[in-house]
């Protein structure tokens, strides 16, 4: 169950902060993005430095944003992947040192700290007449770069009772998942919709020392979970992908390819001699038409995917013809599935 869904109540949540990446080697950010100095006058001034923004003309600086996500139940102490990306017209993160940067929730509270050196992933080189680039060297990584300093509360227990969100909505899977736990505990579960089941523990789970034993008996339990019919297409790469429970009426397929070449060989009249002609360009064109003999193919209704893939296989056509095939079924009203197009 718990590859399909997962307890209410237990998830991530996003934090986020601006700070000052320092010991960049002349890659920071220029004079026109004033909000660089100006953060760094500001730390400058917390440790005692007066200084102004029109004095500070440094380009190893550059202003970033620092995310992380931080997940249900961490405690203080904590520590956590960040991500920096530059917020300036920095070219290059790579070196550098992110300072000590405050990262808070949507409640404008502070849960954790970051800090560290970056880490890219990359290079970003630039000459006079070229320039190499490998990744992207204004977003960089820092593992276990923050630390938590104020647990998020998650809570399990509601009142009673403690609901499962299904990743996927679906009513059938829905169904599904309230027949398996309530074969292992009679009339704990019900179904809200197709995306939440509501459950009960028995009173024996129902303290805070128990819950915790119960949610892990659920969570072991297999559900088959059910799909809807689709048949992927990605255009630019020719790639199709369909599900299992794809069906297809029953069809009659033709499939053939329709060449034309045409060669143009202008060629010179010359008159003969003594006469009284001129030399012309006289035009000759070659015109080959080839069509492929294709005969006409049946597909019987309610074969599986795998059944259509070898019919259509036989036809001898490539991905590209598939996409046509298959928007040219869904036209028909004999494709039951929904075709998605990317």
């Amino acid at each position: 169950m718990k590859d399909i869904a997962y307890v209410q109540g237990v998830r991530d949540n996003q934090l986020y902060g601006y700070g000052l990446v320092i010991g960049l080697q002349g890659s920071g950010d220029s004079q026109i993005f004033r909000v660089t100095r100006q953060l760094a006058v500001n730390i400058f001034e917390k440790l005692g430095v007066l200084i102004s923004e029109s004095d500070f003309l440094s380009k190893n600086i550059a202003a970033v944003m620092v995310t992380v996500n931080i997940p249900a139940f961490a405690r203080p102490g904590d520590k956590l992947d960040v991500v920096v990306s530059s917020l300036g017209d920095a070219k290059s993160l790579e070196g550098g040192v992110l300072l000590q940067t405050a990262l808070q929730g949507a409640d404008n509270e502070v849960y954790a700290v970051a800090q560290g050196p970056l880490s890219i992933g990359g290079y970003n080189v630039e000459g006079q007449a070229q320039s190499l680039r490998k990744n992207i060297s204004t977003t960089a990584y820092i593992s276990n770069g923050a630390i938590v300093e104020k647990e998020i509360q998650s809570s399990i227990l509601y009142g009673k009772s403690l609901s499962v969100v299904l990743r996927d909505p679906d009513f059938t899977t829905a169904n599904r998942l309230v027949e398996v736990i309530n074969n292992l505990y009679p009339n704990a579960a019900r179904a809200i919709d197709a995306a939440v089941v509501d459950i009960i523990p028995p009173k024996d789970f129902q303290s805070e020392d128990s819950i915790i034993r119960f949610v892990a008996n659920i969570e072991e339990l297999y559900v088959k979970p059910d799909s809807i019919a689709r048949v992927i297409i990605n255009e630019r790469t020719g790639t199709i992908v369909a599900g299992e429970n794809v069906r297809i009426s029953t069809i009659a397929i033709a499939h053939g390819n329709l060449s034309i070449t045409i060669n143009e060989r202008p060629e010179v009249s010359q008159p003969g001699a003594l006469s009284s002609g001129q030399t012309a360009v006289v035009p000759r064109t070659d015109i080959q038409v080839t069509e492929e003999e294709k005969k006409l193919n049946v597909i019987q209704e309610g074969v599986t995917i795998s059944d259509v893939a070898r019919a259509l296989n036989v036809l001898g056509v490539t991905p590209r013809d598939l996409i046509s095939i298959f928007q040219a079924i869904k036209r028909a009203g004999a494709l039951h599935a929904e075709l998605i197009i990317m």
